[in-house]
């Protein structure tokens, strides 16, 4: 199901449920208005589309003990299909690697990654990541503090383009 296909009230479910997924359905349903029992089958059918992908608490990770949070850039020695693949599979075995993303550019993916120290850190970027098949350079960044750390997409945004669009 594409966003052009969605109709106002699933485009209000998937922002109310995006800003508190752990919302009743009763109040999803009066915030979006309209009755219970359609509002989960609409809930349910976005679900069974791949829209609502899960549903997850937002975890403070320095409260928990990870006090460092570092973005790792890395590059690859080969960028084959069977390649970029082999090494995707292998940051998702990495606990501390939390997210993976290949990029267009100098660099070929930036990991997000967090430690409960820089010890920790360390052993992981030089016994596990810089020694990996295929990796040829990794440059790190330690995150110091964050500014903004939205999930989703802007609704804002999407509702915008969906006026103009006839």
């Amino acid at each position: 199901m594409s966003a052009s296909k969605l109709d106002p009230i699933d485009r209000k479910i998937l922002a109310e449920l995006q800003a508190d997924g752990r919302m009743t359905n009763v109040e999803l349903a009066k915030r979006v208005g309209i009755s219970a029992p359609p509002c989960l089958r609409r809930v349910r059918t976005l679900e069974e589309s791949g829209l609502i992908r899960g549903y997850h608490a937002d975890v403070d990770a320095r409260a928990l003990g990870f006090e460092v949070q570092v973005f790792a850039m890395v590059g690859l020695v080969s960028q084959a299909e069977a390649d970029l693949s082999a090494f995707e599979e292998q940051c998702r075995s990495w606990s501390l690697v939390r997210e993976c993303h290949m990029l267009n550019g100098e660099v070929d993916f930036v990991l997000k990654c967090v430690a409960p120290d820089l010890s920790t850190f360390q052993t992981f970027l030089t016994e596990e990541l810089t020694s990996a098949e295929n990796v040829a350079s990794v440059k790190t960044s330690l995150v110091i503090r964050g500014a903004k750390d939205d999930p989703g997409v802007p609704f804002d945004v999407l509702e915008a383009r969906m006026e103009e669009t006839p």
